[in-house]
């Protein structure tokens, strides 16, 4: 996907923290914000639910240009030609995931550790990019621990040939330590989800 190597914010809609009714608002912010990618998170909900929230906000990124994906459900993404896919390392694996979805698509992956950093970078033929975290403790990932700074600085060393994004314990009193560590990409959740405006979070986090 063109562009993706110059988003420096990558939103994460997550049902967990938006509720129905200020959905496609909450959308709005983060893409006003300044979001160079988003993602659609919904453990929680049926498959259709997922379905009926991803039609709701597809517009919406489409007019802006902007990047949407959905997190670990192959079938609902594989439905929407424009739509890309973000798996764990418990989900779905790349390789099927590439094949159902055909080459267009975007395809991210989270990665815990550096063995899994090397291994997704042996797969830059379908990954359009890599997730590292999560960084910090984060109460949305309470069970993973946190990987720290120095994956971070042992990921940028390598200078890798796929953009990636920190995620997870990010909020605007480390995002400057997570950078200088040699983020370019970051993820926040709950710090512009839960902030009162949105906007003006992603805003500063840019």
């Amino acid at each position: 996907m063109a562009g993706i190597g110059a988003a420096r914010f990558y939103g994460i809609l997550d049902t967990g923290y938006v509720a129905p009714q200020h959905w496609e608002a909450k959308c709005h912010a983060l893409l006003e914000g300044g979001a160079g990618i988003l993602q659609l998170r919904a453990k929680r909900e049926s498959s259709s639910q997922r379905r009926s929230l991803l039609e709701r906000i597809l517009p919406l990124c489409q007019d802006a240009g902007v990047p949407l994906l959905v997190n670990d459900d192959l079938e609902l993404a594989a439905e929407f030609p424009s739509v890309g896919l973000h798996v764990g390392q418990d989900d779905t694996c790349p390789q099927k995931a590439r094949a159902r979805l055909g080459p267009e698509p975007m395809l991210g992956l989270s990665t815990h550790s550096l063995p899994q950093v090397q291994a997704a970078l042996s797969m830059a033929d379908m990954l359009n990019y890599f997730a590292v975290g999560p960084v910090f403790p984060t109460g949305t990932k309470p069970d993973y621990p946190a990987v720290g700074l120095g994956l971070v600085r042992e990921v940028r060393s390598l200078k890798p040939s796929l953009p990636f994004f920190c995620i997870g314990g990010i909020d605007k009193d480390n995002v400057g330590q997570v950078r200088q560590a040699g983020a370019v990409g970051v993820v926040a959740v709950s710090a512009v989800l839960c902030a009162d405006n949105t906007a003006e979070a992603v805003r500063n986090f840019l």
